[in-house]
């Protein structure tokens, strides 16, 4: 389908494609405006709207440059990784200066090793009186406050509700209780 743009360097519209394409380069005509469109959505054919009609055209010369683009940018890519690449080598080889496997080099790997598991056993038994560190007691007696301040608004809720009730409907308080569950002995927290 290129050839024909790029042989003949003519714009067309889509009717002159498909009479052209079954005729020189053999391509069916059913499928000849699916092929152009994926050549348009790639950017390899150009196309406008002219009025009512769609022109197609792609010359030589465009696709040049587009390989040219590419292929400048790619080379830039290239050079950058390459540098990257340079600079990691270079990175590793500093990071094994001071590392070369000594015997002093693995007592301190041992002895680091032998450090971290005991600092591990510390944080296990700290966890273990965690419930009495003062900073946690006062967490849970923060805790409990507003639990507390929460439980005396929904008692005082309730006992809204049950006047209101009393008063609406003229239901004795017991009725008012055992219709909906509330305990004899509900009151506010101290």
């Amino acid at each position: 389908m290129m050839e024909i743009f790029f042989e003949t360097k003519d714009v067309f519209q889509l009717k002159d494609i498909e009479k052209i394409a079954p005729k020189e380069k053999g391509i069916t005509s059913m499928s000849v405006k699916e092929i152009l469109q994926s050549l348009v959505d790639d950017g390899m054919v150009d196309t406008d709207r002219i009025g009512t009609s769609n022109y197609f055209w792609a010359f030589p010369s465009k696709a040049l440059h587009a390989r040219k683009r590419k292929l400048e940018e790619l080379e830039s890519q290239f050079a950058e990784s390459s540098q990257k690449k340079e600079a990691l080598q270079k990175s590793i080889q500093k990071s094994k200066i001071g590392r070369e496997d000594t015997a002093e080099r693995a007592a301190l790997m041992e002895e680091l090793a032998a450090l971290r598991q005991k600092k591990e056993q510390l944080k296990a038994e700290i966890d273990k009186y965690r419930e009495c560190d003062p900073d946690v007691v006062e967490e849970m007696r923060q805790t409990n406050k507003v639990a507390k301040e929460a439980a005396n608004r929904w008692t005082d809720n309730i006992f809204s509700i049950k006047s209101w009730a009393k008063r609406k409907f003229g239901f004795e308080e017991s009725r008012i209780d055992k219709g909906f569950g509330i305990p004899e002995d509900l009151d506010y927290i101290d």
